[in-house]
This record gives structure tokens, sequence and C-alpha cells, in this order.
């Protein structure tokens, strides 16, 4: 299996986030690690992304929520290295009055194909994003689209644990990766 690069949005996903429980519970995966979690500065965010992903022996993938899908859009227009895939959840609308001022660093995001696949799992009732943008990103991005019903904001407030959904999920994506193409 290749390395898994978990990154998370803005606060860093707490003890009860679904990518802290991955990360502890699976040996391929650790957290890219920016300066701050709480004021993210996109370029510091960018740069933590490169070392990460150049740590990695064989292109990695990466799991993004939330703010970090909009930083895994703005690093793969400023970076050459190769990734296998992106697995992008809960992509946030930063035209809404909910999306943090301190993420300012991060509204508009590149709106042509991301150079790598990518799948996109939206909640529809995302107080930071509507299941309209997360369309409108999947088609603007070239990414795939999975809307898994009501899950809020996907994170430690959704009470989604480990989310085994959101596990099958990856594994999916992941067996398309690695499936030879023809």
């Amino acid at each position: 299996m290749t390395d898994i690069i978990i990154l998370p949005g803005i606060g860093g996903s707490g003890e009860s986030h679904w990518q802290t429980h991955w990360e502890k519970t699976h040996p391929r995966m650790r957290r890219f690690r920016p300066s701050d979690w709480d004021r993210p500065d996109r370029n510091d965010w960018i740069a933590a992304l490169e070392r990460e992903v150049e740590l990695s022996p064989a292109p990695p993938l990466l799991v993004a929520h939330s703010l970090a899908c909009l930083l895994v859009a703005h690093w793969q227009q400023a970076s050459a290295l190769p990734v296998a895939g992106a697995f992008l959840v809960a992509v946030p609308d930063p035209r809404t009055q909910a999306f943090p001022q301190e993420a300012c660093d991060f509204i508009d995001p590149p709106a042509g194909p991301l150079r790598m696949p990518s799948l996109i799992v939206a909640s529809s009732n995302d107080p930071f994003g509507t299941p309209r943008y997360a369309r409108e990103r999947a088609e603007a991005w070239g990414s795939g689209l999975v809307d898994i019903g009501a899950a809020g904001h996907v994170n430690g407030q959704s009470g989604l644990g480990d989310w085994p959904h959101g596990m099958n999920l990856l594994t999916a994506f992941a067996t398309g990766l690695a499936a030879p193409r023809r």
C-alpha cells in the first residue's frame, strides 16, 4: 500500500475526528505538519505538504478534509511532485459567511482540472459547503463526486468515529488508482 498523507483543515482535526482515528490505526498514514493549524498561511501549508510528499518513496495518496481540500488545489499548481490521487472530504465554499476569516489566504481555489485523480466526498448538510458547490468543484477539478447524505461537516462533531464508510470509499478509490489502465 502506498503512503497516505493526512491533511486536516483548520484546527488540525482533533481526537474525535476520523482522520485522527485513521492515522492512529494505519501505519502507512501520516499527518502533514504546517507551522500553525489555527492561523493557516497558504505558503506555509504548501511548503509543509511539499515536504511530506518529498519524504514518500512513491507517489502518495492525499486524504484532505475541509480547508486542506483547497490546499491540494493550490499546491498542485505550485508543485511538480507526483501524487497518486487526492481524496477530498467536505470541500468548503470560501464564498460563504461560514468560511473562517483566518483562512482567507485560501480563497479563489484554482478552477482548472487537478493534475491527479481525485474524489470529492460531500455531505448534503455541510454548513461550510453546499452540495451545489461540491458539484461545481467536481466539475471544475475533474473529480469524482460521492454524496454521503446528511453528515454535517464530516468532522469530529458529526459523530462518525473512525468512519468505516469513509474508509470503504478511500479503499475503493485507491483500488481504482492501482488498477491497470487500458
